[in-house]
């Protein structure tokens, strides 16, 4: 299983891959703002779980393990982002507030979020609803962070 800091990983390694068909180390390293030697510590760890093949100087390249998984990790960070877009939180806070829940949810949750954002698409006048309702409580200003 992995853990969230091999999620972060994977998922900006298959970002990185998924433009160019494999990730270098200092590309990841800038991502995730750590050393690159920090990478290729994760790199090798990923490497012996299935998840990718590493080679020192070489580029990062995915198995079809870490192919599907870092896939399925990206989409779960956007989903994430179009939901709290889509209930209004303020565009300053979706990117950490995403990164502060997305290892927090179990995949039956970000199920359910999928169907609810759905929902709330294919039906405007329930999010119009919404959107009324969070604007007629008032207090944004003082829930500010």
């Amino acid at each position: 299983m992995a853990t969230p800091s091999m999620e972060d990983y994977l998922e900006q390694i298959w970002l990185k891959s998924a433009v160019t068909g494999e990730a270098r180390v200092s590309d990841v390293a800038e991502a995730l703002e750590v050393l690159p030697s920090s990478v290729t510590k994760m790199a090798r760890k990923l490497d012996r779980e299935g998840y990718l093949v590493y080679e020192r100087y070489k580029g990062l390249i995915l198995t079809s393990k870490g192919e599907a998984f870092g896939r399925k990790l990206a989409g779960r960070h956007e989903l994430l982002e179009r939901f709290l877009r889509l209930i209004g939180v303020d565009e300053k806070h979706v990117y950490n507030d995403v990164e502060g829940i997305e290892h927090h949810l179990s995949w039956d949750a970000i199920d359910r979020i999928t169907e609810l954002v759905q929902v709330l698409e294919d039906h405007p006048a329930m999010l119009g609803q919404l959107m009324r309702q969070r604007t007629a409580g008032g207090g944004d200003e003082e829930r500010e962070r």
